[in-house]
């Protein structure tokens, strides 16, 4: 009777496991939104959480069984760089530069890498990051904890000398060291130190955890520092695009005077946006009081109203990146179409696990092809058409 008791219970639990396997090998989205994430959560802190999934990726075995969906309609080209999707994972996730193989065979079409500062550095004490489900949201105050230039140099160098026919895009995020004085050395540096291994390369003048640097997205501050990072980027043989990240938390003159300073400048993109400071009244995790940056659902409006308002002020002349709070197809598309080029998503990849890249992208096909487009390009500011200003006539007697 207990050895049919034990063979029982083996059977089920060995049945369990199975099931558990195959899911997850398979890539199955409700499994992974439903199960496997929630579970892993509950078990782990979200940074040691967050090490882990770096650590798997780093490796880049994804099954060869892990569904994996592309289609013509989502590829398309920008600042001469082939995409074969506009999905991609925003700084933040692969801080020092190690899991870029594994996050193209999941399927995102492009990878930001960093924020990389000049010098190694830890970035504030943990915990210094904080889960808030309720909100499907996150906050966060890593402050650029960074692996330095030296070792992230060698890291894409050794990812661009060894995976040459791969078509992922790398963009790379830089940020300044907490102790630095000379705030636009930092960024000339890591232009010099790592823009020949970038295909764009990110000025982040908006995380909101090393203090001050929030200042720099003031007109003359910028203004200085976008002009040394595009002299230092000029002496590179490949000349990588030159965006710039903002945050969410601008007032209309701040807006103005950024838009102004990109456009004079000719800058080659804008990411919007970083996370918020602010903390909307509808949150209701008991983590909402956490000090840090908050990305995730809360943002999803925030960032897709800057991203049309920045359409708007730059005449639709530079592309932008939206980020923030997208977690399904239609979020991407509604961003795409309000002058968002490219979309990124850090926090619904976080909660839902990497199944959710390839439903992004089915849907967001999907909801173009049922528009009628052929190709995601075509739906860039669909719904936000640049306002033409009146001029009036002058009429001489």
């Amino acid at each position: 009777m207990q050895s049919k008791l034990v063979q029982t219970v083996a059977l089920v639990v060995g049945g369990g496991l199975g099931f558990a396997a195959y899911e997850t090998l398979t890539g199955h989205e409700k499994f992974y939104k439903k199960v496997l994430m929630p579970t892993t959560q509950k078990l782990l802190s979200g940074e040691t959480a967050h090490r882990l999934g770096i650590k798997l990726l780093s490796y880049g075995t994804i099954p060869p069984c892990f569904f994996q969906f592309e289609d013509p309609i989502l590829k398309s080209k920008l600042w001469g760089r082939e995409f074969s999707n506009p999905i991609g994972i925003a700084a933040g996730f692969d801080k020092h530069a190690e899991a870029m193989l594994g996050l193209s065979k999941i399927g995102f079409g492009f990878v930001e890498v960093g924020s990389i500062t000049p010098l190694p550095q830890d970035g504030n004490p943990l915990p210094r990051v904080f889960r808030l489900p309720e909100d499907k949201a996150i906050i966060n105050r890593y402050g650029f904890n960074s692996c330095g230039h030296e070792v992230a140099e060698q890291r894409l160098k050794s990812y661009q000398e060894n995976h040459p026919a791969e078509s992922l895009v790398v963009g790379v995020n830089l940020g300044k060291n907490k102790a630095s004085e000379r705030l636009n050395d930092d960024y000339v540096a890591g232009v010099r130190n790592l823009g020949a291994y970038a295909d764009y390369i990110v000025i982040n003048v908006s995380s909101p955890n090393t203090p001050g640097l929030r200042n720099l997205q003031g007109k003359d501050h910028l203004s200085a520092l976008c002009k040394a990072v595009l002299e230092e980027r000029n002496k590179l043989p490949t000349l990588p695009p030159v965006l710039v990240k903002v945050a969410p938390d601008l007032n209309e003159e701040d807006k103005k005077d950024i838009a102004k300073v990109l456009t004079e400048l000719e800058i080659d993109g804008l990411i919007v946006s970083n996370t918020t400071i602010s903390r909307s009244p509808s949150l209701t995790d008991p983590n909402k009081t956490e000090t840090g940056g908050l990305s995730g659902l809360p943002v999803k409006e925030m960032s897709t109203d800057l991203i049309k308002d920045f359409y708007q002020l730059t005449k639709g002349s530079i592309p932008i990146i939206g980020v923030g709070g997208v977690e399904n197809g239609a979020d991407a598309y509604d961003k795409i179409k309000n002058g968002a080029s490219l979309i990124q998503i850090y926090t619904s990849f976080t909660y839902n696990g990497p199944p959710i890249v390839n439903a992004i992208k089915k849907e967001l096909a999907e909801l173009l092809k049922s528009d009628g487009f052929e190709n995601v390009s075509d739906a860039i500011g669909i719904d936000n058409p640049i306002e033409k200003v009146e001029v009036a006539q002058i009429t001489i007697t």
